[in-house]
């Protein structure tokens, strides 16, 4: 780089996001910007809260931090204001893509619902941008489709792959942790029903492997009768273990990583266990056809029938599970953040110049 400068990376609700997808994304973009000469701020606030911003701004400094360009990853009132700030000032304005009308549905009570309304939103919102990043050709598709008025480029949420490390040295505890045995088909992440989560409870019903879903569940009034129902009577092969306090232990215990999800925009998750080696069985869905290829670093199947008989040729062929693993491996290399810092550098210099990136 040639000159200073100072971005922000901005999640609202942060603390309220740390295990979600949207939560790991902005968490690896600050990864790979801290492998640049890019100065980082997180809050948008001058005083690093929006009180101390309200103060500040009442004695006649302004309620904004000082930032060359303003990078938003969520689509709430927060960003909106930043939205506005960044567009008066001339400063450039990044969104990014981490929510559309699509993968909403089916999430929460009501998601499916608001899906009208909820793209007339996201219209609005992401138009707004000097650029919209998002995290693969098929979303791109997608808000083209609303559609969005702003330069749409993808770019890859990348994958950690040193957050992962010394996964294999929890195998024992969460194995033990949790009672798995044998070959265990696992999924990692909020308990939704959009990713997936009726099928795999079926295909378990089918098999005799052990079966465990690691990450959160809603239960409350916000929560999906869908996912009420499966996490509180699941098949007697299914686990489901909330909140872990290592992701590590999720990808140490499985071995099979089983994503039978209907809507995605790239799927975190999904590179975390390619990263640690593991075979990956994924439903076939236009999003994935731009990352993985069947037969080579995964398996796609589109019936139940297909997903039981994907994870029984598994289970008898250990050679093609630790060759799908290693593939996987591979790809997931290609998703460093090494090279998601340098394509987040280039483009937010091209805005300072004037330029849409390319």
């Amino acid at each position: 780089m040639t000159v200073s400068l100072r971005a922000l990376n901005y999640l609202e609700l942060e603390s309220h996001l740390d295990r979600s997808g949207i939560g790991t994304a902005a968490d690896q973009q600050r990864a790979a910007l801290e492998r640049t000469d890019v100065d980082v701020v997180t809050s948008p606030w001058r005083g690093g809260s929006l009180p101390r911003a309200g103060l500040s701004a009442a004695a006649g400094r302004g309620a904004f931090a000082d930032y060359d360009v303003a990078h938003c990853n969520l689509i709430g009132p927060g960003s909106v204001a930043v939205a506005r700030h960044a567009n008066a000032e001339g400063i450039p304005l990044v969104l990014h893509t981490h929510v559309t009308r699509e993968d909403f549905a089916e999430s929460f009570r009501g998601s499916s619902a608001v899906g009208p309304a909820l793209g007339r939103y996201l219209r609005w919102f992401y138009s707004q941008a000097d650029l919209v990043l998002c995290p693969s050709e098929y979303t791109k598709s997608v808000l083209e489709s609303y559609p969005v008025d702003a330069p749409i480029r993808p770019m890859t949420n990348g994958v950690d792959v040193d957050a992962l490390a010394g996964h294999e040295d929890l195998r024992a505890e969460y194995r033990e942790r949790f009672d798995l045995d044998g070959m265990v088909v696992f999924a990692v992440g909020n308990v939704f029903e959009r990713k997936g989560l009726t099928t795999f409870c079926e295909v378990a019903s089918d098999t005799d492997y052990d079966f465990a879903w690691f990450g959160p569940y809603d239960t409350g009034p916000h929560a999906s009768k869908t996912v009420k129902r499966w996490v509180s009577n699941p098949p007697a092969n299914v686990t489901f273990t909330g909140w872990i306090d290592d992701i590590r232990g999720a990808f140490g215990a499985g071995d099979v990583y089983l994503f039978p999800t209907k809507n995605e925009n790239q799927g975190i998750a999904v590179l975390e266990a390619m990263a640690c080696g593991k075979a990956v069985v994924l439903r076939d869905i236009p999003v994935f056809e731009e990352f993985y290829t069947h037969g080579h670093d995964c398996l796609k199947c589109e019936t139940r029938a297909e997903f039981s008989r994907a994870l029984d040729l598994l289970a008898r062929d250990p050679d093609l599970r630790r060759r799908l693993g290693e593939n996987a491996r591979e790809t997931a290399a290609e998703h460093s953040l090494d090279r998601v810092g340098e394509r987040l550098v280039a483009a937010y210099e091209a805005l300072l110049d004037g330029r849409v990136p390319e």
